[in-house]
């Protein structure tokens, strides 16, 4: 099993306060930057005025502080129970400056609030679309984000005050990226804890060497700050032709951002764990409930939807150790706090921009990293190379130059001509091609009991035959099959309902292979954990591990899925005719 040994303290352990207000101090000063960046953008490009720039600041720093708590706990099905650093993004400045232009901070507001609806559709659903939203398209939209911000992050490098030494921003930049690369590649301890910070710090020194540090902001900035509730939009209770023709690109637009969630969601849990475990759904479904919860807020507060910082967040646990929710509990307190206090964030944005510039352009150099470990943990065949290597193709190529502006006009070209959306849009429709070109699949529904054995038995030599198998392959097919039933009984333990659970199992022939899908509620425990536990045991085998070991000799691999309401094994067995 990889070991992520760099991890000090995991999800649920306890961490020192003093190590939660660091990691959370730097967190904030990334969040910051960006959720206030990406306000103004919007805004400014969107033709608004300073007073609502200030509210709308406001009010993204409020629901980023409360959704990234909410995303570190479990409440019911919401949150991800993992540091999520959420906050405005940029995904919606095109469409947003559109719909201000078209029918002003109202009907944008309005548009939000019903493309919220998008992620807790796909939390809903996730079970169903499992083999849609799959580790190929998840990590396709992690590595063309990063493909994506590199270009803006490199660009930011240049930006210096006018009259500055024309290599004052390089200076700035390498200045940042030297310290926290050596520091997170070398440094241990308490120095490798702060390599984030100390490299911002170190980019601040040199930009102050060069005379590029303003500190004239925090100066004039007040200490206090009370919102300007008649800056307040509200909502368009009365939409337009102009909302009706923005909806559909507001749709498509949040389905990649609820997408990204899902991967997002994915990701920190591999990496906030010594020993990885298997990938519980249920957390992404409560991470996609809280990003639909924050878009609501953000539409009905007339600022832009909050996303998770997925990268930030990756680069945060790395270089620190520290994946403790508690760190989600105080960055939210912190921000909250800060979007009160404009002097506090004034001197946080006094951080040069080609020092920010730098530390974004590593941070997608480890989101790529973490995008391509996505789509090579499932496997990848030929097929799946395809989808990666059209949707890679066509969203990078969107991104040196939107063909669809000319031939889709303003609304639509904007939208689809994002390399983003037009690529992840393009993985999931040539997986749902295959998905509708392969073999048709077989069912058998039977209750979640002994007495179910022959039948799944009886179904799986039935397959086995009409495929043409062997005896030795059909004999292992229906050994998989009956040791993943008995290891589901030995999970499901004694169930107290008048009834047992409906078992639902979906045999799909592939080349060479048939992979089976058992559907029903389970406890807590996982199978995948389990078998993984077992490799570390000596072979010594208590009985109620023989079924364990029996299906990880018999099966290629084995998936189990834990759902709301809904658990689904999968394993795929090997066979020949």
């Amino acid at each position: 099993m990889n070991l992520n040994e760099h991890i000090r303290y995991e999800p649920d352990q306890p961490c020192p306060a003093r190590v939660s207000l660091g990691v959370a101090l730097q967190g904030v000063v990334i969040t910051l930057a960006n959720t206030v960046l990406f306000v103004t953008i919007t805004f400014r490009a969107g033709g608004q005025g300073d007073s609502y720039v200030v509210w709308a600041v406001f009010a993204a720093l409020v629901i980023a502080g409360a959704v990234t708590a909410l995303q570190a706990s479990r409440l019911g099905r919401l949150g991800a129970g993992h540091l999520l650093m959420t906050g405005a993004g940029p995904h919606f400045i095109a469409v947003s400056v559109l719909a201000l232009e078209e029918g002003g901070l109202s009907m944008l507001a309005s548009l939000i609030v019903a493309s919220s609806l998008i992620p807790f559709a796909m939390a809903a659903w996730l079970p169903l679309l499992r083999r849609i939203i799959t580790p190929v398209v998840s990590g396709t939209a992690l590595m063309l984000i990063a493909v994506t911000v590199m270009s803006i992050a490199f660009e930011r490098l240049e930006e210096v005050p006018e009259g500055a030494p024309p290599a004052a921003g390089p200076v700035v930049a390498l200045a940042t990226l030297a310290a926290t690369t050596m520091l997170a590649m070398r440094a241990t301890g308490v120095w490798r804890f702060w390599a984030p910070l100390i490299g911002i710090a170190s980019g601040c020194a040199a930009a102050a060497l060069l005379g590029l540090y303003d500190v004239r902001r925090v100066i004039e900035a007040p200490w206090l700050n009370l919102p300007d509730v008649a800056q307040w939009p509200g909502l368009d209770l009365a939409p337009g032709a102009g909302f009706w023709a923005l909806l559909p690109v507001f749709a498509i637009v949040s389905l990649v951002a609820a997408v990204k969630t899902s991967g997002d969601a994915v990701l920190i849990q591999q990496v906030s764990r010594t020993r990885p475990r298997a990938i519980d759904f249920r957390l992404v479904q409560g991470a996609l409930n809280t990003n639909g919860l924050g878009m609501l807020l953000s539409g009905l507060a007339g600022t832009p939807p909050t996303i998770v910082y997925t990268p930030s967040c990756v680069s945060l646990i790395n270089l620190t150790g520290v994946a403790a929710r508690s760190v989600g509990y105080v960055m939210g307190g912190l921000l909250l706090g800060l979007a009160f206090l404009p002097k506090a964030v004034s001197l946080l944005l006094t951080i040069p921009t080609p020092a920010m510039g730098a530390f974004l352009l590593m941070i997608m150099g480890l989101l790529f990293v973490e995008g391509m470990r996505t789509i090579f943990q499932d496997g990848l065949d030929p097929q799946k190379a395809m989808v990666v290597a059209v949707a890679m193709a066509i969203g990078v190529s969107l991104e040196s130059r939107n063909i669809f502006a000319d031939l889709l006009g303003g609304t639509w070209g904007a939208s689809l001509g994002n390399g983003v959306t037009a690529g992840v849009v393009t993985a999931i429709l040539l997986t749902s091609f295959m998905e509708l070109t392969s073999p048709r699949r077989r069912r058998l529904e039977a209750g979640l009991d002994p007495s179910a054995l022959p039948e799944v038995d009886a179904f799986l030599r039935g397959l086995a035959s009409r495929l043409g198998w062997n005896d030795a392959s059909a004999e292992r097919l229906r050994a998989a099959g009956e040791e993943a039933l008995t290891c589901l009984l030995q999970l499901q333990g004694s169930h107290g309902a008048d009834r047992a659970p409906r078992l639902i199992l979906v045999a799909s022939p592939g080349r060479g292979t048939v992979e089976m899908e058992f559907l029903a509620v389970f406890e807590e425990e996982n199978i995948e954990d389990r078998m993984a536990y077992l490799s570390d045991q000596a072979e010594v085998p208590e009985e109620s591990e023989i079924s364990f070991r029996l299906l990880r000799h018999y099966a290629s691999s084995v998936r189990h899925r834990k759902y709301h309401a809904l658990d689904i094994v999968t394993v795929q067995v090997d066979g020949t005719r």
